[in-house]
């Protein structure tokens, strides 16, 4: 079921909104060369503490995953898409690293994610990250009343097919509220003038990923992490939006950007 939220209801939500922006923007100063994939997610762990939140991941268990999660971070590098579960690896020059976080405060979840390169960047992952932030922008941009949720997948599309890239729709965006997971999903492409009606008071993540060579996945070993069929890399970007009246609110966007 899609849920709509008051006003009101949005206004309750900015504090966990902004808490993931927070920790997501502490994990990326942390993320360094010489940096375990299980101390970032231990810094999570105490972030949330030291908050008194709750994770949204820790005992999370879809259908998809092998087991629950068990850690509050997803680690994806490289050639993992999604759903990294951390584990004992140090980062190296020239990671592509995606943190995914979210987090329940207050009765309220937030979830966002971003991409970033550990130490020595080429130009083409910083220009794959760049296609994941331009297709949030755009999709950002789409979220408004009057426009049906299809304009917004359209606008992810657009911005990675101009950039000669494929799109996976199995995993895409979705609402956020009460819990992590719901109603709409909110896939990576689509058709204009399509899906659902955009009303005020419907929050969701919007969340486009890319792989550089191929929209196919699998899953790892450890049942979790979503890795490229062809070993090539990814990223990911991710933020959870209100739409008003006025517009498309940005719950978890960070200092350097536009609310």
């Amino acid at each position: 079921m899609i849920e709509l939220r008051t006003p009101a209801e949005i206004e309750a939500m900015r504090p966990v909104g902004k808490f993931v922006s927070e920790v997501l923007t502490a994990l990326k100063h942390a993320s360094k060369v010489g940096v375990n994939l299980l101390e970032l997610d231990a810094l999570a762990h105490k972030l949330i503490r030291d908050r008194g939140a709750e994770s949204c991941y820790i005992n999370y268990h879809p259908s998809f995953g092998a087991m629950p999660f068990g850690k509050v971070l997803c680690t994806s590098v490289n050639d993992a898409a999604l759903h990294g579960l951390p584990f004992d690896y140090t980062l190296k020059d020239g990671d592509l690293l995606s943190l995914d976080f979210a987090a329940n405060l207050n009765g309220w979840v937030a979830d966002s994610a971003l991409s970033l390169v550990v130490g020595t960047a080429s130009a083409e992952d910083l220009e794959l990250i760049a296609v994941t932030e331009r297709a949030l922008a755009a999709g950002i941009a789409a979220a408004r009343p009057g426009n049906r949720m299809g304009d917004v997948s359209a606008a992810i599309g657009e911005v990675a097919h101009r950039a000669g890239l494929k799109v996976n729709t199995d995993f895409g965006g979705h609402g956020v509220g009460r819990t992590m997971h719901g109603e709409p999903h909110v896939p990576n492409d689509g058709r204009k003038n399509r899906g659902y009606p955009l009303k005020p008071g419907l929050v969701f993540a919007i969340e486009p990923w890319f792989m550089l060579g191929t929209d196919e996945i699998f899953t790892d070993p450890d049942g979790w992490t979503l890795r490229s069929v062809d070993g090539s890399r990814s990223a990911h970007s991710e933020h959870t939006v209100a739409i008003t009246k006025d517009g498309p609110v940005i719950l978890t966007a960070r200092e350097h950007e536009h609310k």
